[in-house]
């Protein structure tokens, strides 16, 4: 092969470079690798349906090696690179390190849950960044009914039906009202937490929700969200947590079983073991409008990882929305083509499409340029917008095909947290209720105390950049 591309991370950003390198590349004149830790590009957008159960969690990822036909795909964790002798090192799911060498690099190794020194945080919460806590949440949330509906005092029984979410982001905002959503649907199966109901809390340090929409729409989801009983602290942040309380910041202390954490991302930790500039302030990798790495040759940036100039406003980065990281990969791929026939590469110049934030079935609200929609309107606005984004034929038929059984069935109340955790041959159901893992995908969930839901604190890769002894290549995306 004349030339040796590698793309660091399969997230929406890695996936759409890989593509179309494919489309344009002439057939076999640059070999395209493209290294991951898993082999799928998880469509996070979708990470709240999968939660609250209205698809199903295999059709919110998209197989790397369905959509790449001439990509080499390459398993393993990016764990640093050497920019002067042009080499990327990956360590294999089986524990040995290798090097890639490349004449261009594309960076997209996208981010983590951004967490803070909260006293229990690291250990009591759950995020809603991977598709094992979307699972784990879903699970936790049933386990929650199931202890919940045993428990004769009210007192006792309301620790388990209150629900705090942190962070009133796209995230937070829409894995809340899902939820809430499918919480309230499964109520009429559990009469005593029926009578006595559910309580979901949101918690949000800024002074209103969703500051990335006009504030007209905002106010509409905060009223929707109201309407259905759900608590919105706005200027308001965590404190502490422990296994059974949450406290907020002037003392209050909630009674709550699940705290989920949705306050933010930051780049993953790989980043600066790469050999190239950060930023002083967002940690991301500082590229030029044409997503080059300043003073690094041959390595390109782009997703949640890089500090993309935003074409709106140049002094800030692009937003970290699924919308940028697709047209920077497709950018960046375009560039590295024109970089290779010695021409110049073009600037980064794209403008959102607009924003759409699920509130739950036929609810949501939606900027589209310029247009502001609300309701149900909005609400398919949104789905449609997800389908047609979707890679692959085969993941829209059967993303059509879950939200159609939804509509006209509801949806599962299956607790399956013993799911991929089966007991010893001998003892099969020797495992304490709740199943030794939070979900099919935790691993590293463990035995919970008898009574009590399985563990669902966060992922490594989500928690705490200390603690990840092998950072991840942007399962989520950029």
């Amino acid at each position: 092969m004349a030339w040796n591309i590698v793309i660091a991370g399969g997230g929406f950003g890695g996936l759409e470079a890989a593509r179309r390198l494919e489309r344009k590349l002439p057939h076999n004149s640059a070999q395209v690798t493209l290294v991951s830790d898993q082999n799928f590009m998880l469509y996070t957008p979708l990470l709240p349906g999968a939660a609250a159960g209205t698809l199903e969690p295999r059709h919110a990822v998209v197989p790397l090696r369905e959509q790449l036909h001439h990509t080499h795909l390459r398993l393993g964790a990016v764990t640093g690179a050497d920019p002067a002798a042009k080499v990327l090192n990956v360590t294999t799911g089986d524990g040995r390190q290798q090097e890639l060498p490349y004449d261009h690099l594309i960076v997209a190794v996208g981010s983590v849950s951004r967490t803070l020194p909260i006293p229990g945080l690291a250990e009591h919460a759950v995020g809603m960044k991977t598709l094992p806590e979307a699972i784990a949440l879903r699970n936790r949330l049933l386990q929650s009914l199931e202890v919940a509906e045993g428990i004769d005092d009210p007192a006792d029984r309301a620790e388990w039906l209150t629900f705090v979410f942190v962070g009133a982001g796209y995230a937070g905002l829409e894995g809340l009202a899902e939820l809430q959503d499918f919480a309230t649907d499964l109520l009429d199966r559990y009469p005593r937490c029926r009578d006595q109901g559910v309580r979901f809390v949101l918690v949000e340090a800024r002074d209103r929700v969703m500051p990335e929409i006009p504030a007209s729409l905002a106010d509409f989801a905060v009223r929707e969200l109201k309407a259905r009983g759900i608590e919105i602290r706005t200027g308001t942040t965590i404190d502490a947590m422990t296994a059974d309380t949450a406290t907020l910041a002037g003392g209050e202390v909630l009674p709550c079983r699940t705290v989920v954490w949705t306050a933010g991302v930051k780049p993953s930790p790989v980043v600066k073991s790469l050999g190239v500039p950060l930023d002083d302030r967002s940690g991301r990798i500082v590229v030029d409008r044409a997503l080059r790495v300043k003073g690094v040759p041959g390595v390109w940036a782009i997703g949640d990882a890089a500090h993309v100039p935003d074409p709106l406003d140049l002094e800030r980065p692009a937003p970290p929305t699924a919308q940028h990281a697709i047209r920077q990969g497709r950018k960046v791929a375009d560039n590295v083509i024109l970089t290779l026939s010695d021409r110049k590469p073009r600037q980064f110049t794209y403008k959102t499409l607009g924003v759409f934030v699920d509130l739950g079935r036929g609810k949501a609200v939606a900027s589209t340029v310029g247009l502001r929609w609300r309701g149900v309107p909005a609400w398919f606005i949104a789905r449609t917008y997800h389908l047609g984004s979707m890679p692959g034929t085969t993941r829209k038929i059967r993303l059509v095909a879950d939200w159609t059984v939804g509509l006209f069935f509801g949806r599962d109340g299956s607790e399956l947290g013993r799911l991929g955790h089966p007991g010893r041959l001998d003892a099969p159901d020797e495992i304490a209720f709740g199943g030794a893992g939070a979900d099919a995908d935790a691993d590293d969930a463990s035995t919970p105390p008898e009574g009590e839901p399985a563990s669902t604190a966060p992922a490594p890769e989500a928690t705490d950049e200390d603690a990840q002894a092998a950072p991840r290549v942007n399962a989520s995306g950029d």
